[in-house]
């Protein structure tokens, strides 16, 4: 038996469509109700735990210190008295403007990834196995629910294909990520033997949100509008982001290889 959290979730839904076992579908709406209520919890070999409020604009600290911190850690403590294999979403946010992998987060959101990570480091010995997994920029089919959310990759070809024409922020050739397919982060999740800890999950290999744009624009003949960059963002968007090498020996898709699939 697995247990999911964020079950209906971007991410989440990419788990159900490739895990053989009976699923514990976890919601954030209920997901006290079921930490209180579950008593089967010596059946459960595997936790996957995607569900958070992930919005890295969110002001309100005590909704995100209540799902991402204080329902993770009830979660957490079951694994540990259970002795629950568990794979964890964390996030690269929690680096925010550095290159060298520093903590340096810029968001409340990151905030709260970070503090799970910290408490996982302290605790690390008293689980039968625990992975954390620093998500970089995801993407991948089935980000339409995102909204606001989704990736820009997702983005701009929704853009594209409506309007014949995608919003780019001006000086976007100066800001990079390190973009990794949702199949690839499943795959990695699920199928690898390395031992408890908190590993970062991106292809090491980061873009422009220029060349991305110019490679969608291509692919569907579209234009590319330039437009202010937001004065809401400036001092909390990150310029760069590069995961550690930790998956070198693994085959990653690529963004063209995604748009050449759509």
């Amino acid at each position: 038996m697995i247990v999911i959290t964020g079950a209906k979730g971007f991410i989440g839904k990419n788990f159900i469509k490739v895990v053989n076992d009976q699923i514990i579908e976890v919601e954030t709406d209920n997901c006290f109700d079921f930490i209180d209520n579950f008593t089967d919890w010596g059946k459960v070999n595997l936790i996957i735990h995607q569900g958070a409020i992930s919005s890295t604009i969110e002001r309100d600290i005590n909704k995100l210190h209540k799902f991402n911190v204080d329902f993770t850690l009830k979660l957490l403590e079951k694994a540990i008295e259970y002795q629950i294999d568990t794979k964890y979403a964390s996030s690269a946010s929690i680096y925010g403007n550095t290159s060298n992998h520093l903590y340096n987060p810029l968001n409340y959101y990151a905030i709260t990834k970070l503090q799970i990570d910290l408490w996982v480091k302290d605790n690390i010995n008293k689980f039968s196995n625990i992975q954390g997994f620093r998500y970089y920029n995801v993407y991948g089919h089935g980000e339409e629910k995102k909204h606001d959310q989704a990736s820009p990759i997702s983005k701009f070809k929704k853009q594209i294909i409506e309007n014949g024409s995608l919003k780019l922020f001006e000086g976007s050739e100066n800001y990079y990520r390190d973009f990794i397919n949702v199949d690839d982060v499943v795959s990695i999740m699920l199928n690898n033997n390395k031992s408890s800890g908190i590993y970062d999950l991106g292809t090491s290999k980061p873009i422009s949100f220029r060349q991305v744009a110019e490679e969608v624009a291509n692919k569907f003949n579209g234009s590319i509008i330039e437009i202010p960059f937001p004065s809401h963002l400036k001092g909390k968007y990150q310029s760069y982001t590069c995961a550690k090498n930790e998956w070198k020996d693994f085959n990653f898709k690529t963004v063209k290889g995604f748009l050449n699939e759509s």
